[in-house]
């Protein structure tokens, strides 16, 4: 049975966005359908409330202008700011209109707007004491009699397609996923607001709908949009987040952050160099995981018990309910614990990074007629106040140039009606929860950071591969078919998010889009938008357009003229910028790529691969080397250590050589090899690896401008114990330098200046170097003169360069819960030691877990 139904506005998805475009479509008059896949009282990101509004620019506490200009620096210039400026002047208005719905914001004493500052510069952040009740308050607003007339709602539908008329978008079909019944919608105009693609990455804990974002935003709209021709645009720019280890919400640092909560390592520093939430905040928070310095916290139990009441009110209730439960179950709460902190499963979402559906300053899509808001829509971290403005945006623009009574393509309405009801005639097939998981467990092993050419095209193999396999899936309820066409959702976001990481051949946005074959940022390039459509002939095709020029300057990022490049379809590599108008398209001969591409699987062998490896376009170099590191030919450490002579393919050369080193076959034709090549970092590295270097060639090193060189030069000194080049090194104004080499030394002579040094992390790092040298009596006695030092890391130091366990024993006693820590652990090898004993009872009653807890293990 089909359900037929027509509208002025159509409105898919019932979240922010949705609702919002859905009741000023209405109040223009319009006769607005509404369909949502769920029930529009609880539905979308916004289901559980929100705590409060990331970007709120309210008059007299930000500028627009200032607000433009940090989230252009936070996504690299990679914007169109006239988006950006919409949701910057306008989100004031839409906080009186929401207030004026019934959704409250916290006011001071004075009844002013109570901004919270979270980011070094700006503030944006105005708190919702009431946030959980905002999807109640749009529901009732929605159901109001002013409304209820024009505005139609229908839940538990789920449009599968846009359909799509003489290159206009006329319509969507779907299904009923409680009864089963197909549904065919007639309207004028559409517009898409079905949040995120949140299920895309599979998260640690390999629940499948344990994810960051509302697991029920499959990524419906991305699809959607794909397959109705409109462009999409830095799908490349992952979503990641920082969460709470184990549990699938956010720390909420935006929260704790004006109640004095903050992120640490393990050793108790505050390490996000970056300014405000972006890709490279995200690396930072990435990088410091993985190394000796974490985990990380939240740290908040040094609040005062009014904040840390005041922290859980709105974190146990608005932002997660079960949250109180999950601490409490492991014995946690904010006072006794901070909070760990991991990073999430990866997604695409244009409201918190910038990877969405290409619109314009109305939501206007590519394709006439559709229109995209919310995190649907790539307008870079536009958040909730965001989704709110392009809601009303797309509504009023929607209700004012919709095309009525347009007669629906009747082949793509049966396209549709396969896409459901194909899993139905398969009962017995492949289970969902079965083909999904495989899917997202590729999305996660090759697709998610750090990424590299080779993975990513194992993943469009894996990818092109599963869609016979999703077609086979088994359904027996309506339900189960709604499941069923989400993964195919899923399926098309992973494709296209393998494939424009793949074509952005540069690393960009930190974390976000982490290339390590390509490590470099390169503007000259790609200082461009990298969108996506379906074209005419079913195949992805891309297309590079120039950054809109800027309506705010912005300090350290020069804006750069581009032109509009057609670069083909999905296997092409990107040719360089071109110097032509922006109306002329450039098209990049594939031929080559895709022939060296081709080979991977023959196993070829180094003659085979010469050729491309030489090829005047450097796109086919690089695809060669590719082919090269995964094939892996007898060899291929000559044809890598001379691709690194290629500056076009010098850096993917150098990672494969890195990747692959421990396979190398050491030989002294390699090390001269290496000792000619003029990647010098890496060609120490390696050398160092294999255990070829000299000391006269890393001594060469040290004279190098090349702080890398410098610093691969010391780590071949220190595995060649060359106390007497290391001490050379330790006059180098780089202090990473300098750290290095009172980590690798022996010589107690030059520990005990270095000790002496400016820096503070010099002088910690070799003062912990005592233990490692046996604890000599020169750095004891420069330990004893520091004990007082005022920074807590030359604390540290201090605690394990003492050879008196009375002077340890009273560093239990510093303000700093690292220094304790150190001291404490320092104190194991006296444990048999009366007055030691007693030191470590006394331990017992510290205030930090981890002093408390080395205490336990040395009294054993």
């Amino acid at each position: 049975m089909t359900v037929e139904l027509s509208c002025d506005v159509l409105v898919i998805g019932g979240g922010t966005a949705g609702s919002m475009a859905a009741i000023t479509a209405a109040e223009a008059g319009r006769d607005v359908l509404l369909l949502e896949k769920a029930h529009v009282r609880h539905s979308g990101a916004l289901a559980m409330g929100m705590d409060g509004v990331n970007n709120a620019v309210i008059p007299g506490k930000a500028r627009p202008e200032d607000y433009v200009a940090e989230i252009t620096r936070a996504n690299d210039g990679i914007v169109n700011q006239r988006t950006i400026m919409q949701t910057a002047t306008r989100g004031f208005e839409m906080v009186q209109r929401l207030e004026r719905y019934g959704v409250k914001f916290e006011k001071d004493s004075f009844g002013d707007y109570h901004v919270r500052q979270v980011h070094r510069s700006g503030s944006y952040v105005l708190p919702m004491p009431e946030g959980k009740d905002v999807k109640k308050v749009l529901y009732r607003v929605m159901r109001e009699r002013r409304l209820r007339e024009r505005l139609r709602i229908e839940n538990r539908v789920m449009p599968v397609r846009v359909l799509v008329s003489e290159g206009r978008a006329v319509g969507a079909a779907g299904f009923n996923t409680r009864t089963g019944e197909f549904v065919t919608v007639s309207a004028g105009a559409v517009i898409l607001a079905t949040g995120a693609s949140g299920r895309l990455g599979l998260p640690a804990s390999g629940y499948l709908y344990g994810t960051y974002e509302n697991p029920t935003n499959a990524g419906d709209g991305y699809s959607m949009a794909y397959h109705a021709g409109a462009e999409l645009s830095g799908i490349e720019c992952f979503q990641i987040n920082p969460l709470i280890k184990d549990y699938n919400g956010p720390a909420c640092a935006y929260v704790g952050n004006p109640f004095g909560a903050y992120q640490v390592n393990a050793l108790g520093e505050r390490f996000v160099d970056c300014d405000y939430w972006s890709g490279q905040m995200m690396a930072e928070v990435a990088a410091e995981i993985a190394s000796a310095r974490g985990p990380i916290y939240l740290k908040t139990t040094h609040l005062p018990e009014e904040s840390i009441s005041a922290l859980e009110g709105i974190l146990h209730s608005t932002e997660r309910p079960s949250r109180g439960t999950f601490h409490s179950g492991r014995g946690h709460d904010y006072r006794t614990h901070d909070i760990e902190m991991h990073i999430s499963e990866i997604g695409l979402c244009g409201g918190h990074s910038a990877s969405g559906v290409w619109v314009d300053e109305n939501g206007c899509t590519t394709v006439p007629g559709l229109y995209a808001a919310g995190d649907l829509a790539c307008v870079p971290h536009n958040y909730m106040i965001g989704a709110f403005v392009f809601g009303d945006l797309a509504g009023a623009h929607a209700a004012e140039n919709f095309v009525a009574g347009q007669p629906l393509p009747a082949e793509q309405v049966a396209e549709a009606a396969e896409l459901i009801f194909r899993h139905s005639r398969n009962p017995d097939g492949p289970p969902q929860p079965q083909v999904e998981y495989k899917l997202r467990r590729f999305v996660n092993d090759y697709v998610a950071p750090p990424k590299t050419a080779t993975k990513l095209s194992l993943a469009l193999e894996a990818f092109d591969r599963m869609s016979a396999e999703i077609a086979e899936m088994g359904a027996r309820s309506p339900h189960e078919l709604m499941r069923c066409v989400e993964v195919s959702f899923i399926r098309d976001c992973a494709e296209m998010a393998a494939a424009s990481s793949l074509m952005r051949d540069e690393s960009r946005w930190g974390l976000y889009h982490s290339r390590v074959d390509l490590p470099e940022r390169d503007d000259t390039r790609w200082f461009h938008h990298l969108n996506l459509r379906k074209n005419a002939a079913g195949e992805m095709e891309f297309i590079k357009r120039p950054v809109a020029e800027y309506l705010v300057p912005v300090d350290g990022i020069a804006h750069r003229a581009g032109s509009v490049e057609f670069l083909g379809v999905r296997s092409v590599s990107a040719a360089s910028v071109s110097a032509s108008s922006a109306a002329e398209e450039v098209v990049v001969e594939s031929g080559r790529v895709l022939e060296v591409l081709s080979l991977v699987d023959s196993q070829p062998t180094l003659a085979v691969l010469e050729p491309y490896l030489v090829d005047p376009d450097v796109t086919v170099r690089r695809a060669a080397v590719s082919v090269l590191t995964e094939a892996v030919p007898a060899g291929f450490e000559f044809a890598l250590v001379r691709a690194m002579a290629d500056e076009g393919v010098r850096d993917a050369a150098a990672a494969g050589l890195r990747e692959l080193v421990e396979v190398v076959p050491a030989s002294d034709a390699l090390r001269e090899a290496l000792e000619r090549s003029p990647a010098r970092a890496v060609a120490l590295e390696v050398l160092w690896a294999l255990k070829l270097g000299t000391a006269e060639l890393y001594a060469a090193g040290l004279e190098s401008a090349d702080i890398e060189v410098r610093l691969a030069a010391v780590r071949g000194l220190v595995a060649l114990r060359e106390d007497a080049l290391l001490a050379v090194a330790a006059a180098d104004p780089a202090r990473e330098l300098r750290v290095q080499v009172a980590k690798g030394i022996t010589d107690v002579g030059v520990l005990v200046a270095l000790s002496g040094d400016s820096d503070v992390l010099v002088r910690a790092a070799a003062l912990e170097a005592a233990g490692r040298v046996g604890w000599p009596p020169a750095l004891h006695e420069r330990a004893a003169g520091l004990i007082d030092d005022p920074a807590w890391e030359v604390r540290v130091g201090v605690a394990r360069a003492l050879d008196d366990p009375q002077l340890v024993a009273g560093l239990l006693d510093d303000p700093n819960l690292d220094v304790r820590k150190a001291a404490v652990r320092a104190l194991e090898r006296w444990r048999t030691d009366p007055g030691v004993v007693l030191a470590l009872k006394r331990a017992l009653d510290d205030t930090d877990a981890d002093v408390r807890a080395y205490a336990r293990m040395a009294l054993g």
